[in-house]
């Protein structure tokens, strides 16, 4: 039977996709043909709306079909009126419809740091490419070192992005572990938490540095599953155990936006130590039930 679910799930996010498909291929075309920043931020309103309804219509569904246990804890004073900075911890591509749950339409549409391969996925890359994503190679200090100028391709996706996100309220979310958590990963990396793997400081660096002084704050999320070995295709096939976010709104420390990440040690450093901090206050929470 709950493969059956699963299958049906599979079903109705593809539908739903291809519903909304329409409309966004027309407007990423119009968006194209279209002269000058202006007329295109009013495309990009629709494209937005696009957005909006198809993950209205996912959500929809999900909580009537899947009927997911979620366990919420989110702080006062959310407000599409504002920016903020949402950093998680990632465990499942579940992770994304749960932050969805979470937090749709208590803040602005999401703007996701993602990998620059998915921009082949149908649909979906075209969206991200449209909806001005930045999309990023997440490469590693040694090809970063071996390879500078495919590093400052994704530095400036990112002030390309804080450069338009001054135009309208939008909410960055980034995973800042770069991937989604496994064993295999926790011992590839080092990782020197129990539950995390090590952040990567380079973008949330960035936007902080760029866009600070907009930022209604920062969005601390910590996602757990009771299953412990969480999937998508459980999800869909409803059979997830309790899932929990926990959110917390931290303000933005003036000190961040008077350096420069990549040109500055000394703010390097001290950004580091903040992260590192961040990182270990979200293991230790993961330690308890």
């Amino acid at each position: 039977m709950s493969t059956l679910r699963g299958i049906v799930s599979l079903l109705l996010l593809t539908l739903n996709t291809l519903f909304w498909a329409v409309p966004l291929i027309a407007l990423t075309l119009l968006k194209l043909v279209t002269p000058g920043r202006p007329l295109r931020r009013r495309v990009l309103v629709g494209l937005n709306a696009v957005a909006r309804w198809w993950v209205d219509g996912n959500l929809w569904w999900m909580r009537h079909w899947i009927r997911p246990e979620l366990r919420l804890a989110l702080p006062d004073g959310l407000t599409r009126d504002d920016w903020w900075l949402v950093l998680s911890n990632h465990r499942s591509w579940t992770d994304i419809f749960v932050l969805f749950m979470a937090l749709h339409r208590r803040i602005p549409m999401p703007h996701f740091f993602v990998k620059r391969q998915l921009i082949w996925l149908p649909v979906v890359g075209l969206a991200f490419w449209a909806l001005e994503f930045p999309m990023l190679r997440r490469m590693t200090r040694e090809q970063r070192e071996r390879h500078p100028h495919l590093a400052r391709r994704d530095q400036e996706a990112t002030e390309r992005m804080c450069r338009h996100a001054r135009e309208r309220p939008i909410a960055i979310y980034n995973f800042v572990e770069g991937t989604r958590f496994t064993p295999a990963k926790h011992a590839a990396r080092h990782s020197p938490y129990r539950h995390l793997l090590p952040p990567r400081a380079g973008g949330i660096a960035q936007v902080l540095g760029l866009l600070g002084d907009r930022l209604g704050g920062i969005l601390d999320v910590t996602i757990s599953y009771d299953n412990p070995d969480p999937s998508f295709w459980g999800f869909l096939c409803g059979r997830e155990r309790t899932i929990h976010l926990r959110a917390r709104h931290l303000a933005v420390p003036a000190w961040m936006q008077q350096g420069d990440y990549y040109q500055d040690p000394t703010y390097k450093e001290r950004f580091h130590s903040w992260l590192n901090a961040l990182w270990q206050a979200k293991d230790a929470a993961l330690d308890s039930p």
